[in-house]
């Protein structure tokens, strides 16, 4: 499971922290220090938005924790 954050962007740092409190074992990209990592980012979602995350073969971009939840949820993928 990867996350691709801006730092500070607020729902960056809500659903990083949800993730850690669900006990979910991430990834952490933060594609402003990362130009190569920004661009994968871009490539993988068709867009620029953080957060996206990506787990195996899905790919979320540009959420809020509902989503998060939602997508987990739909998936079936645990902690």
């Amino acid at each position: 499971m990867k996350v691709y954050i801006k730092p500070g962007c607020p729902w960056c740092v809500d659903a990083v922290a949800w993730l850690k409190r669900e006990g979910y074992d991430f990834q952490t990209i933060d594609v402003i220090a990362d130009p190569a990592a920004f661009d994968e980012m871009r490539r993988i979602s068709g867009q620029t938005k953080a957060p996206t995350m990506t787990v195996g073969d899905l790919m979320l971009p540009d959420f809020g924790v509902d989503e998060l939840e939602a997508f987990l949820e739909k998936h079936e993928i645990h902690p």
